[in-house]
């Protein structure tokens, strides 16, 4: 994914959840990025900032559209 204009969609508390909604962002057709301060998911527990998924800033609306449709 390129890293220009990309948006934060969602900060959740784990990779797993991260993973979840990017699967649902990618199945309706937007390429989704996972970020996550946890050393490649090595050490969970550093994920005390949250893990983020990025977007490309055209396809936001779409997207929490979506996670919003979810809750």
């Amino acid at each position: 994914m390129d890293n220009t204009d990309l948006v934060a969609v969602a900060v959740v508390g784990s990779r797993i959840e991260a993973e979840v909604i990017a699967g649902l962002l990618r199945s309706n057709g937007i390429k989704v990025g996972i970020n996550a301060d946890d050393a490649g998911a090595q050490e969970p527990a550093l994920q005390l900032q949250g893990v983020q998924v990025y977007v490309a800033a055209a396809d936001a609306p779409t997207a929490r559209k979506l996670l919003e449709a979810r809750r």
